[in-house]
Order: structure tokens, then C-alpha cells, then sequence
């Protein structure tokens, strides 16, 4: 029997984290300004989401659109004091301008959180090379922590990347270098990508636009979340 898969959806307030509980999601990436594709909450927002659920909280350390780090101390700042307030886990990611992973940037907001469990997100879609992405995040040190790579497997989306994703799970199943980090799928997943994501051993399933089916100006809808609670909870049929 498969083990149940995670659902983590994207969560902007209280009303939308309580929203996403009651239609059974797992977890929570909290970000603010989808206009700028999710940047750091503020701590208030932090506070008042981890008092209205139970669930596990990401939180996004970001603080501009795109995938350069921008000003690294006053990032590095921010988690400080999102740590304080007692975050437990991160997403971030950032890029250098030749595509290569800025090991500098993620080294230091790395040693902030402390060990804390973290995403890279979806940098890794726009990379120049994604496996030697990976292997040089796997062998840097101060990236303790890196536990999930959030990805599409390619910037267009889970349509576009769907051959990348099962050939990037087929590597982690076989235990390669740098494939540890567990996939969570997500940009552009729909309901529909995920047998053939399932069937092929991918558990971890992210979403933002997809639990809002008024759009981003609206907020998380439970019914909408529960169907792709129910959708993953469904058998996992073998592969042919």
C-alpha cells in the first residue's frame, strides 16, 4: 500500500490557512504578493496563521520577483526574526546571473535558520543545468536542512516537465548523489497529471491558483482543496 502523499497549498492569511486545513491539506507555504510569484510574510502574518492551524508552515524568504537574492543581510534578518517568532521551516532558492545555484546567498540564510528544514523551489526550473544544480547544493556546505526541491521539472510547467519529473524521481528511488531531497510537484499541476505522477512514485504535490477557484483575489476554497485531497488519496494504479 502506498503511503499517504502530501498536499501542501499556498496560504496568504488566516482564512485561507484555516480553509486549506478543513479540505485536508498537509502542509502550508506561506508567502505574500503572488503579483511578485509569493515573497516573504510578514512576522504578523506568520503569527496569526500559526495560531489559527495546526498544520506544518514553509515560509518563503524572499523579498523581490525572479531569482537573484537581492540584499542577502536584510534577508537574512528577516528569517532571523521569523525564527524568533518560532518558523520552523523555509523555502528559498536563488540563482546566480549565469544560472548557476548562489550557494553564497543560500549558505547564509541556511546558517540563520539553523538546520531548519527547507524547500528549494521552483530556481530550480529556470537553472542552467538542474543536475549540476543539485549535486553542487548536495555537496556545499551550510545547506543542512535542504530536504525538497519544489518544481515543475521545467519553467513552462508540469506539462513541459513531466518527463524530467519521473526521470528526476527514477534518480532519487535509485538513491543517486543529489537526489535525496524529496520532489514536491508543482507550476502548472492539474488534476489530471496525477496518476501518471503517482503511478510513478511521486508523493509530494503543491498548490497555489488550483485551491482558489476565484482566482488570487479570492481566497482559498476548502471544497476545491478537498478534491485534491480526495484525487491523491485515491489507489495508485502500477505503472504498464
Amino acid at each position: 500500500m502506498s503511503k499517504r502523499a502530501l498536499l501542501e497549498v499556498i496560504a496568504l492569511d488566516p482564512q485561507d490557512a484555516v480553509a486549506a486545513q478543513a479540505g485536508g491539506a498537509d502542509r502550508l507555504e506561506l508567502v505574500t504578493d503572488m503579483a511578485a510569484d509569493g515573497l516573504t510574510p510578514p512576522r504578523a502574518a506568520f503569527a496569526a496563521i500559526r495560531a489559527a492551524v495546526g498544520l506544518p508552515l514553509r515560509v518563503m524568504l524572499r523579498s523581490a520577483d525572479g531569482f537573484a537574492a537581492g540584499e542577502v543581510t536584510a534577508l537574512c534578518e528577516e528569517a532571523a526574526a521569523l525564527r524568533a517568532e518560532g518558523a520552523e521551516e523555509f523555502v528559498l532558492g536563488f540563482l546566480t546571473p549565469d544560472g548557476r545555484p548562489d550557494l553564497d546567498a543560500v549558505a547564509a540564510l541556511a546558517e540563520v535558520i539553523d538546520g531548519c528544514r527547507w524547500t528549494f523551489h521552483r530556481a530550480i526550473d529556470r537553472a542552467a543545468d538542474r543536475d549540476a544544480l543539485r549535486k553542487e547544493l548536495s555537496a556545499a556546505s551550510g545547506t543542512a536542512g535542504l530536504d525538497t526541491y519544489l518544481t515543475a521539472g521545467a519553467a513552462q510547467g508540469v506539462g513541459a516537465g513531466m518527463p524530467t519529473l519521473l526521470a528526476e524521481q527514477a534518480r532519487t528511488a535509485a538513491g543517486e548523489p543529489g537526489y535525496a531531497p524529496r520532489i514536491l510537484v508543482g507550476g502548472g499541476l492539474g488534476l489530471g497529471h496525477l496518476p501518471e505522477l503517482r503511478a510513478a512514485g511521486l508523493d509530494a504535490f503543491h498548490i497555489g491558483g488550483a485551491a482558489r477557484p476565484g482566482g488570487w483575489s479570492a481566497p482559498v476554497d476548502a471544497a476545491a482543496v478537498r478534491t485534491w485531497r480526495e484525487a491523491l488519496d485515491q489507489p495508485v494504479a502500477p505503472r504498464g
